[in-house]
């Protein structure tokens, strides 16, 4: 992301917990997305660590809760997920555009296809509930 400290809103480097960890995600048009639970870090050529992406959703912030409620987040989340091995929602580095109270990506909410939590549970828990989709 030091390519872009052109761009309002961008630092050159982060302090992740600071800046990063727990911020909602907005799309491009200011919507929510997610928080950021966690990240993907990568070691660029130069040896320096960078963030390569923001991770979303139950499956990063069980591990990253650690403890009981962390294990008992994560095995929830993977035994309702459809897939045999799920992974958590990844939005690529690249996509960010910038960070305030909140970081902004350049893609809408349905083109990074990420479940935040709030949506998981909504989806997963909440909807299943008998008469939770009635009105009134």
């Amino acid at each position: 992301m030091a390519g872009h400290t052109d761009q309002p809103g961008f630092r050159r480097q982060y302090d992740a917990e600071l800046h990063l960890l727990d911020r909602q995600i907005l799309d491009r048009d200011g919507m929510p997305v997610a928080n950021v639970d966690d990240l993907e870090l990568a070691v660029r050529a130069d040896g320096r660590i960078a963030v390569a992406a923001l991770l979303c959703g139950p499956g990063a912030l069980g591990p990253r809760t650690g403890g009981r409620l962390g294990r008992w987040t994560e095995a929830i989340w993977r035994r309702l997920r459809p897939d045999a091995d799920p992974q958590p929602g990844r939005i690529d580095a690249a996509l960010v555009t910038g960070t305030d109270s909140a970081v902004h990506v350049s893609a809408s909410a349905a083109e990074l296809g990420v479940d935040g939590l709030e949506r998981w549970v909504r989806r997963y828990v909440v909807d299943r509930i008998p008469g939770a989709n009635r009105a009134g």
